[in-house]
């Protein structure tokens, strides 16, 4: 009898094992999912526009042991399909972008692709949280197809300017070292810091303006150039008038 239940046991650990390995790679293929639409757009202004608004990209996805830690400190039923219903952000991205108009217009581009579904937007750039922080978070939802089955699977997008990110990652820092309690003298600086942060990204973003506006009244080059994996290509402009010409007789 004992070893019958000890096979049972057995079995049972086996079958969740299983169950938790397919769930984490179906988040770890979500993640995949997303990574490659936001280097696919990355890729794209670096060869189509005049810069690339994308800073850098970094993602993650919480392990085990954080998944449960939160299930728990929001008094959750602990099962996977809990866990998938609540638990909305085991994926995460964070984009840094060189402006504000940056992060809104990256934000709209990601909501217009066709299998990416919104589920929530909480805008602390207009809104910012009372201690000063500032960021776009977004969570979709992304399909990942399986050999035998289809999953949604949700993701956390958060973007922000490079200054926002200097001023989030001193924050968590200071809050680590406290354990929390962070005096109230630092609150205020961080507060203020934050305000801060937020005039130079609109001292910058003015600036952007202007340059672009100067860009936009200088002459084009006689020959274009074609930037392609790092590399110039001249093009000369009898070559360009060549196809063009053909283009226009068919």
């Amino acid at each position: 009898m004992a070893i019958e239940q000890d096979q049972l046991q057995l079995q049972r650990i086996k079958q969740f094992k299983e169950e938790m390995t397919r769930f984490m790679m179906t988040y770890k293929f979500g993640l995949d999912e997303m990574n490659t639409k936001l280097m696919i757009l990355q890729e794209e202004f670096q060869h189509f526009h005049d810069y690339n608004p994308i800073e850098h990209i970094k993602s993650r996805i919480k392990t085990p042991e954080s998944i449960i830690q939160k299930m728990y400190r929001k008094n959750l039923n602990m099962s996977l399909d809990s866990v998938k219903h609540h638990i909305h952000d085991i994926v995460g991205f964070r984009v840094v972008c060189s402006f504000v108009s940056d992060i809104y217009r990256l934000s709209e581009m990601i909501q217009k692709q066709k299998d990416v579904t919104l589920v929530t937007c909480k805008d602390y750039i207009k809104n910012p949280k009372p201690n000063g922080y500032q960021s776009l978070h977004l969570i979709v939802s992304v399909p990942v197809f399986m050999s035998d089955r289809e999953e949604n699977v949700f993701v956390e997008i958060q973007i922000r300017t490079v200054a926002m990110d200097f001023w989030a990652s001193l924050e968590h820092k200071i809050f680590y070292k406290y354990n929390k309690a962070v005096p109230d003298h630092l609150l205020q600086e961080l507060q203020e810091t934050a305000a801060i942060v937020n005039q130079l990204d609109h001292r910058m973003e003015e600036l952007h303006k202007e340059i672009n506006e100067i860009k936009q009244l200088q002459h084009v080059e006689d020959s274009p150039i074609l930037e392609i994996n790092n590399e110039k290509i001249h093009l000369p402009m009898n070559i360009l008038k060549t196809f063009m010409d053909q283009e226009d007789l068919s």
